[in-house]
């Protein structure tokens, strides 16, 4: 199994996700963001958390228009799998792989703790190892983590079942308390919370390790 971990200018999550990825069997490469194209035979994408391009103009946005970003849509249009923790949700969003928008958060502060979160969906590759309504704890660390979406994207997410995780204890000002979501194919997740850094020992805790067995128990099986 295959997974690419793109690395933007302020990227600064890349090892750790590559080091979760590499824990569960997954042959990790890193992408640099102006390459075009994508290894032959990735199976997964792992867009990482950091402030790509310093955060410029809206977060993400410039790291959406860079060359890897094409490949990266042409992956998802294949049907593969894609997952974008904290900036990579932002980057997710901004390339119109998920809907939505990262703003502010609400009290304009940053914020870096572990967070209560619910499963809200069992049914992905992303949720399969939590079960319904499962409390994890993950950390957190953004300053633009608030979730925002029309309301038609807000009412289809909840009539699919798309929606990933939410806080317990709503931290940012997320509408409906969204933490992560999927795609309408359930095979692009975007999370805010960070899994890389709840899954060795010497982290404390242990709770993201379920995300990354998912992970890699589906693609050997597809």
């Amino acid at each position: 199994m295959k997974a690419a971990v793109i690395v933007f200018p302020g990227s600064n999550c890349d090892r750790d996700l590559a080091i979760a990825l590499e824990m569960v069997g997954f042959e990790v490469s890193k992408i640099w963001h102006k390459d075009s194209e994508l290894d032959k035979g990735i199976d997964l994408v792992a867009i990482p958390g950091g402030f790509s391009f310093g955060d410029y103009l809206r977060v993400g946005a410039i790291a959406a228009n860079s060359p890897i970003c094409n490949s990266i849509i042409s992956h998802a249009e294949r049907g593969g799998y894609i997952v974008g923790i904290c900036n990579g949700f932002q980057i997710l969003t901004e390339t119109g792989l998920l809907p939505g928008a990262l703003l502010r958060n609400s009290w304009l502060k940053y914020i870096c703790k572990t967070v209560d979160l619910n499963v809200e969906t069992a049914n992905s590759i992303f949720t399969k190892k939590y079960n319904l309504s499962n409390v994890i704890r993950l950390p957190i660390a953004h300053h633009d983590g608030n979730y925002n979406a029309d309301v038609s994207d807000i009412e289809k997410m909840r009539d699919q079942d798309l929606i990933a995780f939410s806080y317990c204890d709503n931290p940012n000002g997320s509408i409906e308390n969204i933490a992560g979501i999927l795609s309408s194919n359930r095979r692009v997740l975007g999370m805010m919370p960070h899994p890389e850094r709840a899954s060795e020992k010497a982290h404390g805790n242990l709770d993201g390790v379920g995300f990354f067995k998912g992970l890699v128990e589906a693609v050997s099986t597809t």
